[in-house]
């Protein structure tokens, strides 16, 4: 395992390095520009075999320079295809037996180098594969450097149900580096933003500030801003899965716009919105339910709503029925015997976690949002 002095230190200009304590021991998540080059470091002589579990595409965009900067070789690689349909048990199973077919025991190691679909999948395969392998996240959008590889949670989907099937097995080691961001499309680059935002909101006026002042200048290309916003965001994912790493208790703040964020995917039959985008009408409306529940001003509920429609335009919503909405949330796997337990903001940096929600106050609060009554 590579070497780690303390939780949260500098090297090399902006690329920073984290350390999360889990079950089965500490790993690192390294963030910005030559974190690829921390696999130099890695053990990878003590793996029988290593695989790439990536998306053809992005492979050809991104493989030679991953494997120049990682030093890795005759790794054989194995693509997916892109997109939510690659999260199947049916996909589990074929990738499952294709390294089983190129020798894969139980000492080898599966790298995931993709999004959140590639990460998700790599990881579950990962995490059952012989009952389980090591494997190292290598995020290449947004809303997984600074959310969904990092602390642990695999999942694959079944039917409409997304992330149904799934377990916590933390990787090995975590290469977030923004360089591979610049081949992402604008509106995927945004929506991985929203996840950004959604730390912001629960960290604290120091990151949530530096979002707003540097957000007309965060692209994907412009490393000076967003370095420092992907590391600040990563920062807080680090430190709550590092205090609850299977979701028993504070980890549920960062389901902060899930909610309303996964019916509104379900909904559309994941269609309309990229996940981000689904999230952000998410932190809307639980900021509305906020302001109607009287734990929230009015005044910071327009700064954070407006912080959230700054970052760019949202799919509609117009057209969707609060009754088909409702009638999902008690579906998603992070309700408990039904009940609802809604992530509410009481302030930028302190959220609250609470399931005595009435029906009509969000039925209420997905219609302000749909008619824009108060934000505007």
């Amino acid at each position: 395992m590579c070497s780690c002095h303390g939780s949260f230190w500098f090297l090399r200009g902006h690329m920073q390095r984290l350390r999360v304590i889990s079950s089965k021991g500490k790993y690192e998540v390294v963030v910005g520009r030559g974190a690829w080059r921390a696999l130099r470091r890695f053990p990878q002589g003590d793996y029988t075999s290593i695989f790439v579990l990536t998306e053809r595409a992005l492979w050809m965009r991104w493989g030679k320079a991953f494997c120049r900067e990682g030093q890795l070789r005759n790794a054989p690689i194995l693509f997916v295809p892109s997109g939510e349909t690659s999260k199947s048990l049916k996909m589990v199973e074929r990738v499952a037996g294709q390294i089983l077919e190129r020798g894969a025991d139980r000492r080898s190691l599966l790298i995931a180098f993709g999004g959140g679909v590639v990460g998700d999948l790599g990881g579950f395969v990962a995490s059952t594969y012989m009952r389980g392998i090591d494997y190292v996240q290598v995020p290449t959008t947004v809303v997984a450097q600074v959310d969904s590889a990092i602390g642990g949670k695999t999942a694959v989907n079944v039917g409409q149900m997304k992330n149904l099937v799934g377990t916590f097995c933390p990787p090995r080691l975590v290469l977030a580096d923004p360089m591979v961001l610049s081949s992402l499309s604008d509106r995927a680059f945004r929506s991985g933003l929203y996840e950004a935002v959604k730390h912001a909101i629960l960290s604290g006026p120091t990151l949530f500030k530096r979002i707003e002042a540097g957000l007309p200048s965060l692209r994907s290309g412009n490393p000076t801003e967003l370095d420092g916003i992907l590391a600040g965001a990563a920062k807080v994912k680090v430190g709550v899965v590092g205090r609850d790493e299977r979701e028993a208790g504070i980890r549920r703040v960062l389901n902060l716009g899930h909610t309303f964020g996964h019916a509104l995917e379900e909904a559309t039959r994941y269609r309309r919105f990229m996940h981000g985008e689904a999230i952000g009408w998410g932190m809307v409306i639980a900021t509305t339910m906020a302001v109607r529940l009287g734990i929230l001003d009015p005044g910071i509920a327009r700064r954070i709503v407006h912080l959230v429609r700054r970052v760019g335009p949202l799919p509609r919503i117009h057209d969707l029925d609060v009754v088909d909405l409702l009638r999902l949330l008690p579906r998603d796997k992070k309700a408990v015997g039904g009940r609802i337990h809604w992530v509410l903001p009481e302030k930028i940096g302190k959220v609250r976690i609470t399931a005595e929600v009435p029906t009509r106050v969000a039925a209420a609060a997905f219609r302000d949002t749909q008619q824009a009554k108060w934000y505007e």
